[in-house]
């Protein structure tokens, strides 16, 4: 939940704008109608406040001093304005402010909150600045920052891409076209070779006049062009536009890569991810664990209470397997059956984690939604170390185990030691 300062006299935009936060989920305001109560509630509220949304025009604070006042605080400010000038907009851009928007429709304040939501993201997002300019690539650091980019730096193309090689969670690189060792397009051009758009954006900058150096670029692999010198906001709309482009093609992406009832991964994506897990373990002669669990009887729940009844108990392990084995790769491979990977784990180490989880799912009610009574269900695991000649073949020996697990009277945990 982020927490704000709303600072605003009118009482219709008062009004408005409390209705608005109601709707947001994620967001919280302190609201104060002129500075000096702004102040008030910012000294109560200091270590939680996230951002500030200033008035441009308050009773004790005519000419925009509100702004300065917030700007001094280093916490990002909004800026909202009745009217539109030009060299207010660009004056109040140049000291630092995150926008300038006007108060003309719900739009303009459910922007205000997309803004906000957009640098709370932000904070997580490691942008690469490619550039031999010291001026330039810090201009461009700066506009970064004031949206709480987290800002890396190269002078080249070959330190950039000695940056990526120890940065990997880079989302952005904005490079610069004219470059010592290594220009920016033949930069694009070696990336592009391994790193897919869906990976990584790259925006061209350049202050050449060549028409069609913008096509070369984004033929070659670019997501996007700038031409120096650019407008602050035509800077930020361009980053905005392609970081959220990325994000929606990762949420996407991870959609397909989930199962649609549990909200676990599927097993398509468990047998990607978890063959390079597995053949990495192999490399390293590392142990590697891998655990086979289901739910006890489940077709007699199915038959007893409805499949409606069944969905509930899946989600209900599966929020138990997310909290218990939060740093380690399940899914569910289908039906009522669950499958982990656990790398550097030896087969003791696995199976107490999954007997954790086993008394936990034991020792708990369910309670079934729209009735007066709780279903208590157990889960039986196998788990081996055994390493095969595939991750399948691993799979399918703790298959067997689990099966061991049955015979045992089930709600338990049968390893690669223990007696069958």
């Amino acid at each position: 939940m982020k927490k704000i300062l709303i600072v605003e006299d009118s009482t219709t935009v008062t009004k408005i704008l409390r209705h608005l936060v109601n709707q947001q989920p994620d967001i919280e305001a302190f609201f104060a109608g002129s500075l000096a109560e702004s102040e008030e509630v910012y000294q109560a509220h200091k270590d939680e406040i996230f951002a500030a949304v200033v008035d441009l025009n308050l009773p004790d604070a005519p000419d925009g001093e509100s702004v300065d006042h917030f700007l001094a605080k280093k916490i990002p400010v909004i800026v909202l304005s009745a009217n539109y000038k030009e060299e207010t907009r660009s004056a109040l851009l140049d000291k630092g402010i995150v926008d300038y928007v006007i108060k003309e429709s719900r739009y303009s304040y459910n922007y205000v909150f997309k803004l906000v939501r957009r640098l709370d993201k932000n904070q997580h997002i490691k942008v690469l600045v490619v550039e031999d300019s010291r001026p330039t690539r810090a201009f461009i650091r700066l506009l970064l920052q004031r949206h709480l980019y987290q800002v890396l730096e190269a002078t080249n193309g070959l330190e950039a891409l000695d940056v990526l090689k120890d940065n990997t969670d880079i989302k952005m690189l904005i490079t610069d076209y004219h470059m010592p060792e290594m220009d920016g397009f033949a930069l694009v051009k070696a990336l592009r070779q391994n790193v897919d758009k869906s990976d990584l954006i790259i925006i061209g900058l350049s202050g050449e006049g060549e028409s069609s150096l913008s096509a070369k670029f984004i033929k070659n692999g670019a997501n996007d062009f700038l031409q120096k010198p650019f407008f602050h906001e035509e800077f930020h709309c361009r980053i905005m536009h392609n970081i959220e482009n990325l994000e929606l093609l990762e949420s996407i992406q991870d959609a397909a890569n989930r199962d649609y009832l549990t909200n676990l991964h599927n097993r398509r994506y468990f047998y990607s991810k978890g063959e390079a897990q597995y053949q990495l373990a192999v490399k390293n002669g590392s142990p590697i664990a891998v655990a086979i669990f289901d739910i006890d009887k489940f077709k007699k729940i199915n038959d007893n209470y409805g499949h409606k009844i069944g969905d509930q108990v899946l989600r209900f392990l599966a929020d138990e397997i997310r909290h218990n084995l939060l740093h380690f790769l399940v899914a569910r491979m289908g039906g009522e059956q669950f499958c982990a990977i656990f790398p550097n784990l030896k087969n003791e180490q696995a199976m107490t984690l999954m007997d954790r989880l086993r008394s936990i799912v034991s020792d708990t009610s369910i309670p079934i939604d729209h009735e007066d009574q709780d279903i208590d269900i157990t889960i039986s695991v196998g788990v081996t170390n055994y390493v095969h000649d595939s991750l399948e073949q691993q799979i399918n020996y703790a298959s067997e185990l689990l099966s061991h697990a049955k015979e045992a009277g089930r709600n338990i945990v049968v390893g690669d030691d223990d007696e069958l």
